[in-house]
């Protein structure tokens, strides 16, 4: 769900689209999925993204270590579990603050070697748990955050990919993603950013020039968080994260932008209106 994502390795100019089948099926797949629990919410979208991060968790601890002891990944979703369940209680501050430390405390205490990776991986995973609930939460407008966040990073990562098949030139950062461009960056985030505003304009009555930045800065936010897995990826000499989503990778390949896109999202609502993180988003 990132907007960069594997824009593809082929040459620049050569404007091949051989893994556009999977690539497809997949997201109607993923996209059907995501945005039927996104509509039902409550617990029906609560547990979907429990799986995720719990899907999140197994895929990183494999990345790191090359394997995925059970003790290890099941105390992981444990924390997620109690991260999802928190979250729905009066003080939802208090509660992120408290399984924050809790899911650093289970990475430590189950990972002898690289620890501050571990611990890393579940915080990671818990993040997105923590922010994509609080802004579902936010009382009408929380599906409208939800759907603005999928228009952003699904809308930037399609014509990113498009956008570097396509126009091709120079690489983002061939040190640690080959196949991605400066213009299918580019293009990723300026469709991104105009597709944001559209859908916080029309379904949330925004003003669409800043929520237009609003939207870009969270697009370029996501095209940092899937160079973030890439560069752990690179560190770790890991391809992919694992091979669950054909034609996509792993969830990690698929929700590595969608990550940093949804915290800022959850950060900047409640900073702006700590009652309902989806009003101070939209309130502009």
């Amino acid at each position: 769900m990132s907007a960069t994502a594997q824009e593809g390795a082929a040459p620049p100019k050569s404007g091949g689209f051989g893994d556009l089948g999977p690539r497809v099926a997949s997201a109607v797949v993923l996209v059907t999925m995501a945005a039927g629990t996104a509509f039902c919410g409550g617990s029906v979208f609560a547990l979907f993204w429990l799986v995720v991060a719990c899907a999140v968790v197994w895929e990183w601890q494999g990345l790191i270590g090359g394997e995925r002891q059970l003790a290890r990944v099941g105390l992981g979703w444990l924390a997620l579990a109690a991260a999802a369940l928190l979250i729905q209680g009066e003080t939802p501050f208090v509660c992120s603050v408290a399984i924050g430390f809790l899911c650093a405390a289970v990475g430590l205490l189950t990972c002898r070697g690289r620890r501050i990776w571990a611990s890393s991986g579940v915080l990671y995973a818990a993040a997105l748990v923590l922010s994509v609930d609080l802004l579902r939460q936010s009382g009408d407008k929380g599906a409208i955050a939800i759907a603005w966040l999928f228009a952003i990073v699904w809308g930037a990562d399609v014509f990113a990919y498009f956008g570097g098949r396509l126009i091709g030139g120079p690489k983002l950062w061939p040190r640690v993603s080959a196949g991605k461009t400066w213009s299918g960056a580019v293009v990723g985030a300026l469709s991104g950013a105009a597709l944001g505003a559209f859908v916080a304009r029309v379904f949330a009555g925004a003003s669409v020039a800043p929520m237009f930045l609003v939207s870009l800065a969270a697009v370029i936010l996501s095209q940092l968080g899937d160079l973030f897995e890439s560069a752990v990826k690179r560190r770790f000499d890991v391809k992919d994260s694992s091979r669950l989503i054909p034609g996509h990778g792993g969830v990690m390949d698929r929700v590595d932008g969608f990550i940093f896109a949804a915290i800022f999202a959850a950060a900047l609502g409640v900073l702006r209106d700590p009652s309902s993180a989806a009003s101070g988003l939209f309130s502009w």
